[in-house]
């Protein structure tokens, strides 16, 4: 399809109704546009703003033809969408990331053997669809390991750590009584250094720009905090940047992704899992950086041209799970934050507080990044607490 660059009054859609629907949104209303949000959640957050509202499932056609009608361009906030319903779309207006990239990035293992083909360094792993295929490949890769759902699962669901013979015989367990058809890709556990990764935007003509190396702490497979820049030397951040581009441009990809990476004890680097979409990892591009991650993707849908990437100064992005969020919404709580000189507080708008469930986050921004990581850091003490 022949790139046209979509101006302001032009509709476009984004499948997907969550936080970073929500940010996409208020960003492209900002900009000029209105935005079509089709989300089976009634509740998503991203309904609440946006133009052309759709709570109804990805497989109403009646919604598809409606949907189709009135974006003039459509982009992701979530992968876990119908990778037919993105080819469809393609069809009609341009699609950014298409159906044939959100395919691979959508499964671990077609994920995982895209980029091995490719000669891009990812973790030793095995397909497993059987018990003895788990078998054989703990036997390949050894204990601990890690499997995971070859499709959804995030924040730590949908993987277990295997350890030892209790942890297989739960896994095993699972493999038994799940439907016919499903996989799991068993991985080599990684005993990293640090976790990284890097927002990577390509445009439709090849062309990409890259945010500066972010360093990831996650607990129970839940991103806690982003530090910004990375505290690593420059020869693995320049090595990180080249690789996640490298990456991206193997995928052919058109717009915003998050490159997952590895720091290995060896000094190598491995990707371990990209994200066709803005990523939590990036939410400090909007304080911090002169073009935020959701305005470089209304860019891309667009056609206009990339945004500059420039770190304007060091922050930590500290996440708010489940029950944390009321240590910010309290009286006492929001007065504290808000006397926190650097401290900039976004909520999601998320009815239903749960375990687990990202409420929103802080950024803590400040000249020195010693300075931003002592302030995330009394902060998160502060979340321990009771309310």
């Amino acid at each position: 399809m022949t790139e046209r660059i979509l101006g302001p009054g032009a509709t476009l859609g984004v499948l997907g109704g969550g936080q970073l629907g929500a940010m996409f949104v208020g960003t492209a209303h900002r900009m000029g546009y209105r935005v079509a949000v089709w989300d089976p959640d009634a509740d998503a957050p991203a309904h609440r703003i946006a133009t052309y509202p759709f709570p109804a499932p990805f497989t109403d056609h009646n919604v598809r033809d409606q949907f189709a009608s009135i974006a003039a361009a459509v982009t992701l906030e979530w992968e876990n969408v119908p990778a037919e319903l993105c080819d469809w779309l393609e069809q009609r207006c341009p699609m950014r990331p298409s159906g044939s990239v959100l395919r691979i990035l959508q499964d671990r293992i077609e994920q995982k053997q895209y980029l091995s083909s490719r000669h891009l360094p990812v973790p030793a792993f095995a397909v497993v669809e059987s018990i003895p295929q788990l078998i054989s490949g703990v036997d390949r890769l050894g204990l601990p390991a890690v499997c995971k759902t070859a499709k959804s699962g995030y924040d730590g669901k949908g993987q277990w750590l295997l350890r030892d013979s209790h942890d297989m015989r739960e896994v095993e367990h699972i493999i038994e009584t799940t439907k016919p058809r499903h996989r799991w890709i068993l991985e080599q556990f990684i005993d990293y250094l640090t976790e990284l990764s890097v927002l990577v935007v390509r445009s439709d003509r090849g062309e990409s720009c890259v945010y500066p190396v972010v360093e990831n702490r996650h607990e129970q497979g839940i991103l806690r905090e982003t530090c910004v820049p990375a505290s690593i030397p420059l020869d693995v951040a320049e090595k990180a940047t080249e690789l996640s581009k490298q990456a991206v441009t193997a995928l052919q990809g058109v717009g915003v992704f998050c490159v997952e990476l590895f720091q290995v004890k060896d000094g190598s680097l491995l990707i371990n899992e990209i994200a066709p979409r803005p990523h939590n990892s990036g939410h400090y591009t909007l304080d911090v950086c002169t073009v935020s991650q959701f305005e470089q993707q209304v860019r891309v849908t667009c056609g206009l041209p990339m945004g500059e990437t420039r770190l304007l100064s060091p922050a930590v992005m500290v996440n708010l799970i489940g029950e944390e969020m009321q240590s910010v919404t309290s009286s006492t709580g929001a007065y504290a934050l808000h006397s926190t000189a650097g401290a900039v507080l976004h909520l999601y708008g998320k009815r239903m507080i749960r375990p687990g469930r990202k409420m929103g986050h802080v950024t803590f921004t400040a000249p020195q990044a010693l300075v931003a990581a002592e302030l995330a850091h009394r902060f998160t003490k502060g979340l321990l607490k009771p309310a």
